[in-house]
């Protein structure tokens, strides 16, 4: 594929292209008209648009509390139903605007298109598209509007992809049609850091898939991760750009020259370390510590396992919402071992700095302590890889993490 197709103005007009609009793009009825009068501007250079829209505003909250107030502790299965129909609603009103202005759309949802998942209830994986489906809905309509964020197992439940997962639905569905992909949010692009933590954070024009990947798996909430996978592995050509702006964006793409030791800063909020004391020392047992995360969908993250009298001492991190359900899952796991101890200490956000640079870099590390060594930040955990620092400190200390970071990083603009 072609990586200079979207900034080559002397493409056919067969071409077709994925767009994806976020909730806040479709907030009210305005921005749905505003967003559609976008859709027909686009088609002027686009031949087909394939547009995957989000619950508008706030929607998917709302069903949530509204769930939990009838249901504290509502089934996943159930919450799917209910949170899947927000999309529905964005992707019918988009598409009446549409007609509102003579562009022949159609809107369609996980099961019209054959959008087929894994059966994880809230956090499903697509496996397969029905690109039939979609070619025949295309050849018959310019726009096709289709919610994103859900899918359908090959029996007919509906399930949802997780926080993000419209980005992830765009994706797959720009990789199934081997065409590019347009990401549209409030922001004109990708930055160095959260505008939202450090107004002064640069804009950037190129990232790598790898430092993406990185930075949306930190905590970054640009892009989900999933869908950065997906866009790596089918080499499919992002875009992240502003709704209700023409600038540029951001090109997310193979790795490029010149790369910065340091492209960008994420933060992860609400964590949580879990330790598990005492733990005998037998393979079986401890690689079930392991197993029954991965079984249970935990995002679990940087691990220490340290051995202590031969017996073993793990701890990792985990979002605050699963600690319940860690604590008692690990209570019935080790039921037998009355020694093992289990504990939580919450209150802490993992903070990040991601750039290839660092692969060819020296003295990063050297610099990064160093910087919050002169903030006083206290350090608690450590992970890292080839273009990634990562450590967990204390909620209360993170905003002067991010301003030490950003100044020896040189990540904020002039």
């Amino acid at each position: 594929m072609n990586s200079h197709v979207m900034t080559d103005r002397t493409k056919k007009k067969e071409t077709t292209v994925v767009q994806k609009y976020g909730g806040s793009s479709l907030a009210d009825e305005v921005k749905i008209k505003a967003v559609a009068e976008k859709i027909k501007k686009a088609l002027n250079n686009f031949g087909k648009l394939v547009v995957v829209v989000s619950a508008n505003g706030n929607t998917t909250n709302q069903l949530i509390q509204q769930a939990k107030k009838i249901n504290p502790k509502p089934l996943a299965r159930e919450l799917d139903m209910l949170v899947s129909t927000g999309e529905q609603v964005s992707a019918s009103l988009l598409t009446m605007a549409l007609h509102g202005i003579g562009i022949k759309a159609l809107s369609v949802n996980a099961y019209q298109l054959g959008i087929e998942t894994d059966r994880v209830y809230t956090e499903a994986r697509i496996q397969k598209i029905d690109r039939q489906r979609l070619s025949v809905c295309l050849q018959r309509h310019d726009v096709l509007v289709v919610t994103g964020f859900q899918g359908i197992t090959g029996d007919n439940e509906v399930t949802t992809l997780g926080r993000g997962g419209s980005d992830t639905s765009a994706v797959a569905l720009a990789a199934t049609l081997g065409c590019d992909c347009e990401i549209f949010s409030d922001f004109d692009g990708i930055f160095t850091v959260d505008p939202r933590l450090l107004t002064k954070s640069k804009k950037l024009s190129h990232i790598s898939y790898d430092e993406m990947l990185e930075m949306a798996s930190l905590g970054a909430n640009v892009l989900h991760s999933r869908a950065v996978e997906i866009a790596k592995k089918y080499s499919v050509h992002l875009r992240c750009a502003s709704t209700f702006s023409d600038k540029g964006g951001t090109i997310v793409t193979e790795n490029y020259l010149e790369a910065p030791v340091v492209s960008g800063l994420s933060v992860m909020r609400n964590q949580t370390q879990i330790t598990l004391s005492n733990l005998p020392q037998r393979v079986e047992q401890n690689k079930a510590v392991f197993a029954v995360a991965s079984a249970k969908n935990w995002n679990i993250d940087m691990i220490s396992i340290i051995q202590i009298n031969n017996h073993l001492d793990i701890a990792f991190t985990v979002v605050e919402s699963v600690i319940d359900d860690v604590i008692s899952t690990y209570e019935d796991v080790f039921k037998q071992d009355k020694n093992v101890l289990i504990r939580t200490q919450s209150g802490f956000s993992k903070i990040s700095v991601v750039g290839l640079g660092m692969k060819s870099s020296t003295g990063v590390a050297s610099r990064f302590f160093s910087a919050l060594s002169k903030g006083g930040i206290n350090v608690k955990m450590v992970t890292t890889s080839e273009i990634k620092i990562s450590v967990l400190i204390p909620d209360q200390q993170l905003e002067k993490a991010v301003e030490c970071l950003s100044e020896e990083f040189e990540l904020c603009s002039e």
